[in-house]
């Protein structure tokens, strides 16, 4: 049973008949509006539009507030159970050394490790842009580094005076 958010209750109904379900699902009929809001009121609960486009417009008797409520609730645990994945940045430069990749290496571990993306960059200063291949090199080099734990999601690419490419974790079983 999915309604909208927005739904029509009681005295907000137009229309002057509507297709009637009860409180257990039980088809009533077309009955007149009056009827309807009679009949869910003798039962304590509210006369909500289902399908205000069909014709007649279909109307169910059901308890409105606790509709809501169970509706909040979940959208509350599907929030809870969603993963907010963010892309974090690590910064290399062409001329990088031995120690300084492998630190670098291990900072794009951990962020891999907790589920984050990697987006790998190296910024060209001055000269160095008219040697794209070293760049292009070291990007690869962290790509054969990280092959066990990590899938490129964009391979090396320029834009602008840097390179960069994207990692992602790869998917566990």
């Amino acid at each position: 049973m999915t309604i909208a958010k927005d739904s029509i209750v009681n005295d907000g109904i137009r229309a002057r008949e509507v297709r009637l379900i009860a409180s257990d699902g039980e088809q009533l009929g077309v009955k007149s509006r009056e009827d309807a809001m009679q009949i869910a009121e003798d039962e304590n609960l509210d006369l909500v539009l289902v399908a205000p486009k069909s014709k007649p417009p279909v109307a169910r008797i059901m308890d409105y507030g606790k509709y809501r409520f169970e509706l909040q609730k979940k959208e509350r645990e599907a929030r809870k159970n969603q993963k907010v994945v963010s892309l974090k940045e690590v910064r290399l430069s062409p001329t990088i050394d031995t120690n300084d990749f492998n630190t670098k290496l291990n900072h794009a571990e951990k962020f891999l490790a907790k589920g984050d993306k990697v987006r790998v960059s190296i910024r060209f200063k001055g000269r160095a842009i008219t040697h794209k291949d070293i760049g292009r090199q070291v990007l690869n080099r962290m790509i054969e580094a990280t092959k066990e734990f990590a899938s490129v999601e964009a391979y090396p690419k320029m834009d602008g005076r840097s390179m960069f490419l994207v990692l992602a974790p790869k998917a566990t079983k």
